[in-house]
């Protein structure tokens, strides 16, 4: 029997469920098909504000706040002892002004939770086995399930599958991976002893070189995730053939002065993982009857924790357009939606190239920062991207490389 539905999603990550459940409420019939059970392990543990009102407008945020997560108020960056710090209620965009940091295994799972009892249907360890769109009629579909598979027909398909990219491989979209010199490695441990130091569930971001940085989230747990991310050049240990993965992550970790002593002696809950070619891009959004959201679409970096707020962003855009299209709106999806997700990853992308090029850390770590500029340099990253009224987004392709070029013209004359 061929069962119907108004909508499928492929992925049930924090994308897939902001826009199946956005669907849901405007009374829309939504499957989503998810071929892991949950929980289960991703990384992307810290959040940004942005991210919290799409949780409120679909009415997903009180299934979050039960969970009672570490709050994350802003973040502090270490370089060379010395220490800048934001604070997001001090920002220039109206917005959220706080966020948390999650594990992602109980986040995720919350959320997908949630989303069911709003009338989602999730079904787990499920996969697409097959897909057509040559009837105007409908889009055909076969989902291969822990009992069989089962033939369906629905209106509209939303793919937030993340790395996955199941439509992009069955529909053969290409897919740039971007030539970063960047690898990245993390692990998590039990960080029982955290409370004798100072601010111990403070996220922190410590620069150990220009291209070399290290990631330190507390959760509320009592775990932390820690996680180094830079140029290729500082993995040799893990890039050997009989690597030993947690002798390497030790020797990296070494480098640390601000959280060596902290982390001393601490067993790792599991081997470190090592990613490298992270950075990639789908080369369409969009087509007929379908469209891509989350990583699915785009994955710049993590420095400054802008994967969920692109899941999220992407997933309530899509929905709304989606909604629109299916009431008979005619939309333009290029201007509607990838100028508008473009607009925002390139503000982030100008950030993640100043970041390493070392101008954004100059200003960053300048003594005499002007506050006015403190505030919307915070909106940047709080995710407040598509506020064109902060010249720090208006202005991001130039705005960094002069203030930095200031910053040295200052320090000449010091």
């Amino acid at each position: 029997m061929i069962k119907e539905v108004d909508v499928l999603v492929i992925g049930a990550g924090p994308s897939g469920t902001i826009a199946s459940t956005y669907l849901v409420n405007q009374g829309y019939s939504v499957l989503v098909v998810e071929k892991t059970s949950f929980p289960r392990y991703v990384i992307g543990e810290s959040l940004l504000p942005l991210s919290m009102a799409h949780f409120e407008e679909v009415g997903l945020l009180p299934a979050l706040e039960e969970q009672n997560f570490v709050v994350k108020e802003g973040a502090l960056f270490i370089k060379d002892g010395k220490e800048f710090r934001i604070s997001f209620d001090d920002n220039f965009t109206e917005g959220w002004t706080w966020t948390w940091q999650v594990p992602r295994r109980q986040f995720d799972k919350a959320l997908a939770d949630a989303a069911e009892k709003k009338g989602v249907n999730i079904k787990y360890l499920s996969t697409l086995k097959s897909i057509d769109f040559g009837s105007k009629e409908c889009v055909k579909f076969e989902v291969d399930t822990q009992k069989g598979v089962e033939e369906y027909r629905c209106k509209y398909v939303i793919d937030s599958s993340g790395y996955g990219g199941v439509l992009t491989k069955m529909l053969d979209i290409p897919l740039h991976i971007s030539p970063t010199s960047n690898m990245a490695t993390y692990v998590k441990l039990n960080d029982d002893t955290r409370d004798k130091w100072e601010n111990p569930t403070q996220i922190s971001f410590e620069i150990l070189e220009t291209d070399l940085w290290l990631w330190v989230i507390p959760f509320h747990n009592g775990n932390t995730s820690l996680g180094f991310v830079g140029n290729k050049k500082y993995f040799s240990e893990f890039a050997e053939e009989s690597a030993d993965v947690t002798t390497a992550f030790n020797n990296m970790f070494d480098r640390s002065i601000k959280f060596k002593e902290r982390f001393k002696d601490r067993e790792y809950l599991w081997e470190p993982k090592v990613h490298k070619d992270y950075m990639r891009s789908s080369e369409k959004f969009f087509g007929d009857r379908f469209v891509l959201t989350g990583n699915t679409t785009e994955f710049l970096d993590p420095v400054f924790s802008s994967g969920v707020a692109f899941a999220t962003e992407s997933g309530l855009t899509a929905a709304k357009l989606v909604e629109r299209e299916l009431n008979g709106e005619k939309i333009d999806w290029q201007k509607e939606y990838v100028e508008h997700l473009e607009y925002g990853i390139d503000v982030f992308r100008t950030y993640v190239k100043e970041w390493y090029s070392g101008d954004l850390q100059k200003i960053f770590f300048h003594v005499n920062i002007n506050q006015l500029m403190k505030k919307q340099l915070t909106s940047v990253l709080a995710g407040y991207v598509w506020d064109k009224t902060n010249p720090f987004v208006r202005k991001h392709k130039t705005i960094i490389n002069t203030l930095a070029q200031v910053v040295d013209i200052e320090k000449m004359k010091n």
